[in-house]
């Protein structure tokens, strides 16, 4: 899996960009390819997502980590394929995006290509409460804020960084994490425990 590509913009099309390193051009599907003019016959820094099936392998680039996420998120609805997702994520504001589903704003999201009313809906079920630290952290690493772990032990730390790689948000893992401290675990106990008490 590649996390970005480092290299020198050689092309730009409606469709792709061209990104040459050590030699090698990279063919990366953009939602908005014109976004990195500034960039071309220049080296930049393009972070990747690798969309495998059956018959072929595509990289898909963005310019920050926020929208790869976005897009990644998208992904896991039903209905949305890579080619909607990359729609939604180049053509729609985050802050906006994010707000729609928040407040159900079904009407919002069809103005997205591929989006009907139906898998607008299905977008709104299956990512509302979802997204909210989109905005403020760019959480591909799933580095916790400082605030969450400020004064935690390392055992809880890491139980605090797996639970976020598995897609758990700041504001849910907040709600917990007083449970948490009131004992000492191991990070394996931890994660076990901090599952039951989001599940229940």
């Amino acid at each position: 899996m590649y996390d970005y590509m480092k290299g020198q913009v050689t092309a730009i099309t409606p469709e792709y960009v061209v990104v040459e390193v050590y030699g090698i051009g990279y063919q990366i599907v953009a939602g908005n390819p014109f976004a990195f003019s500034a960039s071309e016959g220049k080296e930049a820094k393009v972070y990747l997502y690798q969309h495998v099936r059956e018959d072929n392998i595509t990289l898909f680039g963005f310019q920050t980590t926020e929208e790869r996420y976005l897009f990644k998120k998208l992904l896991g609805v039903s209905g949305i394929g890579p080619k909607s997702a990359l729609a939604i994520t180049a053509a729609g504001d985050a802050t906006q995006l994010i707000n729609a589903i928040e407040i159900e704003d079904d009407v919002y999201l069809t103005k997205f290509p591929s989006v009907g009313k139906k898998t607008a809906r299905q977008i709104i079920l299956d990512l509302k409460g979802k997204l909210g630290d989109v905005v403020t952290s760019e959480i591909p690493h799933f580095t916790p804020q400082k605030e969450i772990t400020d004064g935690l032990n390392p055992q809880l730390e890491e139980a605090i960084l797996a639970l976020q790689a598995l897609g758990y948000s700041e504001r849910e893992l907040k709600k917990i994490i007083p449970k948490l401290t009131e004992e000492i675990m191991t990070s394996d106990e931890y994660i076990k425990l901090a599952l039951k008490l989001m599940t229940n």
